[in-house]
């Protein structure tokens, strides 16, 4: 019998609402296939941040190191604006990516065809499909590199360093050309090499480790063309491989190609099975407790925890029919169309989980 051990970190806002129906739709898969499922919980976040005082704890870190794979929720809220960087909840998210060793990145975004006229895209321009895979490098670059305040000419002032190693592009790059030989067979390294340093560091070993991947089309673009590219004709995409905050914004902007920022999943991974899961989309405090907040990139987030972590395609891709068959049940407001009717948060998880059963029948 297959055993699948998660740790769940619902962590703030929307998060326990998401990962509840994140579990509920797990609990069908294992229920429908006979697998033993051990879930763990952590804190992360703001809600570590009031019961424990730090935003990740060590014993957080243990119960993740623990598991075959980790469902995360959110973090964040305005109560914690205030607190000092290190206590912010966001801290956190830096913190468990480093501790677990996830540095690459992997953000799918894909545009289910009845959701065409969600896409703020006009339909001539997404008719041709999309279906584009950031490989966004994780733990390195002006995130974690050296920050501090000061002062030039009396003027108060700060800096953030984005500093890169060839190890850490060779890991990332990699992963990224990997991927595109299950795909498409192309990567795009986005950089801004015509100015820094560190993104000329990036094509010099992008280009060594491409030499192995010879069946895999290389080209470079720079950051600024690639996010009007993604407007103007994003189906030239496959795999886009970035540094850390270059990923951060592209991905999120790729998000919004697809209808909403509320369906995109994405998966942290490094060199073992153990992978960290989670929405690319923020604690919506605003909208928390409401029933109203969209599950789907929760949920399918969860089909790519069973892909990369526990090695179950037949079940991630059960996952993944079920939330493309959801989108005629109902939908969330993020979604909303007058030809479908409104539904819950918690309906659509009951909904999705409900199907995966039949489909894996």
């Amino acid at each position: 019998m297959n055993t699948l051990k998660v740790c769940i970190l619902a962590g703030d806002g929307v998060g326990p609402e998401i990962t509840a129906e994140a579990v509920k739709v797990l609990k069908s898969v294992c229920n429908a296939k006979n697998y033993e499922l051990q879930l763990t919980e952590g804190l992360i976040g703001g809600c570590a941040v009031d019961a424990e005082g730090i935003p990740l704890s060590p014993a957080t870190v243990e119960k993740c190191r623990a598991a075959g794979a980790v469902l995360l929720g959110a973090v964040g809220g305005p109560q914690y604006d205030s607190l000092p960087s290190n206590l912010r909840p966001e801290a956190g998210l830096l913190a468990i990516r480093t501790k677990l060793g996830l540095f690459a990145n992997l953000r799918p975004t894909k545009v289910f065809p009845i959701l065409k006229e969600v896409s703020p895209l006009k339909n001539k321009i997404i008719e041709n499909g999309m279906d584009i895979l950031v490989v966004r490098e994780l733990t390195g670059g002006i995130y974690f590199g050296e920050k501090g305040v000061t002062e030039i000419d009396g003027e108060p002032s700060a800096y953030d360093v984005m500093m890169y190693s060839e190890y850490e592009v060779e890991r990332i790059a990699k992963v990224a050309f990997e991927a595109a030989c299950k795909r498409r067979h192309k990567v795009t390294c986005v950089d801004k090499a015509n100015v820094l340093e560190s993104s000329k560091l990036w094509r010099r070993v992008v280009d060594r480790v491409a030499a192995d991947y010879p069946n895999v089309e290389l080209c470079y673009m720079y950051v600024d063309n690639a996010a009007m590219q993604l407007m103007r004709n994003p189906s030239q995409f496959d795999v886009l491989l970035t540094e850390n905050m270059f990923g951060d914004i592209l991905s999120d902007e790729a998000s919004m190609l697809a209808g909403s920022i509320g369906i995109l999943p994405s998966a942290s991974t490094g060199h073992g099975t153990l992978g960290l899961y989670e929405p690319i989309h923020g604690s919506a405090p605003d909208i928390a407790g409401k029933g109203i907040a969209n599950p789907l990139a929760t949920i399918l987030s969860v089909a790519m925890m069973l892909r990369y972590s526990f090695h179950l395609e037949n079940e991630a891709l059960s996952i993944e029919q079920a939330v493309e068959d959801s989108l005629f049940f109902g939908r969330t407001p993020d979604l909303a169309d007058t030809a479908y009717p409104a539904k819950t948060t918690a309906e659509i998880g009951s909904f999705i989980a409900e199907r995966v059963a039949e489909i894996l029948k």
